[in-house]
């Protein structure tokens, strides 16, 4: 069976055997949707895009590689190729996060408007960020990955991520008290 850590358990499955795609999906499906949803803010969109993510691998499974890498590494890269190609080609520029909320039952109707009237601030500070701004608090924050990890797959060192992720809220909060 394969572990849940993307960065930790890199050598869980060993392909040799036939994958169980159900465990592959069920383990997987949470971070790589909330990646998506970090990166288009649409709970649909973030849906769909996270189905076409999981056709492409299982479509193209016979390309993986075990000596180039983890498998659920393999897969998160074909995540990130197809959230790049629909952002680009649609021109995607505006984000709403009010399908990312999960509203608790017993909220009342202010708490949501505020909670989802948060969102749509992070959403309007998040357009402002450069692409690779934007990239790496979606791989942080959306995906849950460490530093480390976002270092290895972006090319930039562990430290310039963290020092770029500062900033990147450091500025998000002083915006936000302006505003």
């Amino acid at each position: 069976m394969m572990g849940t850590d993307l960065e930790t358990n890199h050598n869980s499955l060993d392909l040799s055997e036939d994958i169980d795609w159900q465990v592959v999906y069920l383990e997987l499906l949470p971070r790589i949707y909330r990646y998506v949803a970090y990166r288009v803010g649409e709970r649909m969109l973030a849906e769909d895009l996270t189905a076409s993510t999981f056709e492409k691998a299982w479509r193209g499974r016979h390309r993986y590689r075990q000596d180039l890498g983890a498998f659920s590494n393999w897969i998160f890269g074909i995540a990130r190729h197809v959230t790049a190609r629909h952002l680009k080609s649609n021109n995607h520029h505006a984000i709403s996060f009010e399908d990312l909320t999960h509203i608790e039952a017993d909220q009342n109707v202010q708490e949501e408007i505020d909670i989802r009237g948060d969102f749509e601030r992070l959403s309007i500070l998040l357009q402002r960020l450069p692409e690779r701004e934007r990239e790496l608090v979606s791989l942080k924050y959306g995906a849950e990955f460490t530093n480390r990890y976002i270092a290895r797959i972006t090319g930039l060192s562990e430290s310039n991520v963290g020092t770029i992720l500062h900033r990147v809220i450091q500025w998000i909060r002083s915006e936000w008290e302006c505003e």
